[in-house]
């Protein structure tokens, strides 16, 4: 049983999404703390011919020091919902699947039941996942009653709460995981790791030359749900590389 886990990111991009659709379980680790310039509050999305950055303002009056992703709440009197959802529908517009995404995105921003980070990265992530019937279960770290321990022992104690002896990583934490042994705590504990190094493609995009590493909606808005599982799996499937270091 093959699990992922990474921390729920704002309007992630299409190798989250890989991740997510290679795993047969796949955990938002929400219990973490919180970078207030990293994936976990921004992203980008094209406008024009150009990128544009959609930031979320998000209070830490304990200071950042403490915050995890799970505690943090939005700054309330700041209308960034209103903004990104216009940014959004002035940027795809014209996009060919604008109408049947458009609306799913217009629901979640106007819903003021979502007050935290942890709450609307997680719900954008699921529904645009049923947008594009990719159907692996996910968790939500917070919510796990027997898990202890911390950085890949933590890792560790999530694989075995959920019965997965396998772990799936982005390449990109390979140095994180390894910083002691190869394979770390994982591998130690008799956990095969994988990584994956997704390689990211290229779509018809509504104006100007492509640009590449936007959040998945920009590849939604112009191919739709079944290109973009296409794209996906044809870029996990073709240029992942996985390493076994189970020994």
């Amino acid at each position: 049983m093959l699990l992922s886990m990474m921390q729920p990111t704002y309007l992630p991009w299409l190798g989250y999404f890989g991740l997510i659709n290679s795993a047969d379980k796949f955990v938002f680790l929400d219990n973490v703390k919180l970078e207030k310039s990293d994936w976990h509050v921004r992203n980008k999305i094209k406008s024009g011919k150009q990128e544009l950055m959609l930031t979320c303002p998000v209070s830490t009056p304990k200071g950042r020091m403490t915050a995890t992703i799970e505690n943090t709440q939005f700054v309330s009197a700041n209308p960034w919902r209103r903004k990104h959802l216009k940014s959004i529908a002035e940027s795809y517009a014209k996009a060919p699947f604008f109408s049947s995404l458009f609306p799913l995105l217009d629901s979640i921003y106007k819903d003021e039941s979502i007050t935290c980070l942890a709450q609307m990265n997680i719900k954008i992530i699921r529904v645009l996942m049923g947008f594009m019937n990719i159907t692996t279960p996910t968790f939500i770290a917070s919510q796990l009653k027997d898990v202890s321990g911390v950085k890949d022992a933590r890792l560790v104690s999530i694989c075995n709460e959920l019965e997965c002896d396998t772990y799936l990583s982005p390449v990109g934490a390979q140095a994180y995981i390894e910083k002691e042994t190869p394979g770390g705590a994982l591998v130690k504990n008799g956990i095969d790791v994988f990584y994956q190094n997704f390689i990211h493609p290229k779509y018809p995009q509504v104006k100007g030359e492509f640009i590449s590493h936007l959040s998945v909606i920009d590849c939604l808005f112009n191919v739709g749900p079944v290109e973009t599982v296409k794209l996906i799996d044809t870029c996990t499937r073709a240029h992942t590389h996985y390493q076994s270091l189970l020994v």
